[in-house]
């Protein structure tokens, strides 16, 4: 069974970096592509950036252009996202996600606050 674990979350001063990862299991995971997604209290879940399974290909919401990455590491069938210069509006719930059965992660809570 198909299983996406986020983890690296927390606090974190606006201007601050953050490293989020998706360990991922049950599922041949190079074959697909990965994305993260999040949702603020109050508001619908919104796209922030995806990856292609061989990582050749990103793409990225407007929001974060600039200041976040995706990433993979296929040999460790995890995938990444690197949030730099941080700011409070980032704040929300991260969640994983790959096309593999369209499946989530549980979600993972990022707060940005001084």
């Amino acid at each position: 069974q198909a299983r996406l674990v986020e983890s690296g979350g927390g606090l974190v001063q606006p201007g601050g970096s953050l490293r989020l990862s998706c360990a991922a299991s049950g599922f041949i995971f190079h074959l697909y592509d990965m994305a993260w997604y999040r949702q603020a209290p109050g508001q619908q879940r919104e796209f922030v950036a995806t990856i292609t399974g061989r990582g050749t290909t990103t793409n990225y919401a407007d929001s974060v252009k600039g200041r976040f990455a995706i990433s993979r590491d296929n040999a460790k069938n995890t995938a990444y996202l690197q949030m730099n210069s941080l700011k409070p509006e980032d704040k929300a719930v991260y969640y994983c996600h790959t096309t593999y059965n369209s499946q989530w992660g549980q979600g993972i809570q990022v707060t940005v606050s001084s």
